[in-house]
């Protein structure tokens, strides 16, 4: 997965942590669990810049049952 970040503040991000949510779901649609990993933030970001991060978000087989997908719907960054 693809993520472009960008520092809208006025100093830079030194460091910081991406959270991804990703999403096991069922044959008919229903979304049975989330399963959250967190990786570093591509760090140093300047202020005004942007970076991108190339991430690659794993599940463990066995979360993942037969007939199931994932899908990593949600990504929340927190630097400092």
């Amino acid at each position: 997965m693809t993520v472009r970040f960008h520092n809208t503040g006025g100093s830079p991000a030194r460091s910081g942590t991406v959270t991804f949510a990703t999403h096991v779901i069922g044959a008919l649609g229903v979304d049975w669990a989330t399963i959250e990993s967190a990786q570093p933030l591509p760090a140093p970001i300047p202020a005004g810049a942007a970076r991108t991060g190339t991430y690659t978000v794993c599940v463990d087989a066995w979360r993942v049952p037969l007939g199931m997908r994932i899908e990593t719907q949600d990504v929340t960054a927190s630097w400092t």
